[in-house]
């Protein structure tokens, strides 16, 4: 059974990695090598089909490919020209307001808000669904 804490700690960890990546936006090669190892560790890629449905996008706000997750959060190709590279605000804090978790033996679910602290302190509020597996 997947439990709530196992889900709140993987969620510091996306905050963390969120944070991190805007932390390296000056060194293009490095930024862009953590956050491909971020999509590869945080996501299921590789393994099983994602539902990606970037909260900023509103011409592709599907994507279905680590590709597609790549450009929406530091900006990638010209296939996705609306991305604008949203990890890379830089943030300086990302915290989980949970609203509910659905816990199963080998999939959770969590609903809720989480907020991005930019640099003068200031919080974005988004509203967000992840699912969860074990690794």
């Amino acid at each position: 059974m997947i439990t709530k804490e196992e889900v709140q700690k993987v969620q510091q960890q996306w905050g963390e990695g969120v944070v991190k990546i805007g932390s390296l936006m000056n060194d293009e090669k490095e930024c862009k090598a953590f956050t491909e190892n971020f999509l590869k560790e945080r996501y299921a890629f590789h393994k099983s089909n994602v539902l990606f449905k970037p909260t900023k996008t509103a011409q592709k706000q599907f994507r279905p490919t680590q590709e597609g997750a790549l450009s929406y959060f530091i900006v990638g190709n010209g296939t996705f020209s609306e991305d604008g590279g949203f990890a890379l605000q830089p943030w300086t804090n990302v915290r989980f307001e949970n609203n509910g978790f659905i816990l199963e033996e080998k999939r959770a679910i969590a609903m809720g808000n989480y907020f991005f602290t930019d640099l003068t302190g200031g919080e974005t509020k988004v509203e967000y669904t992840f699912g969860y597996t074990p690794r």
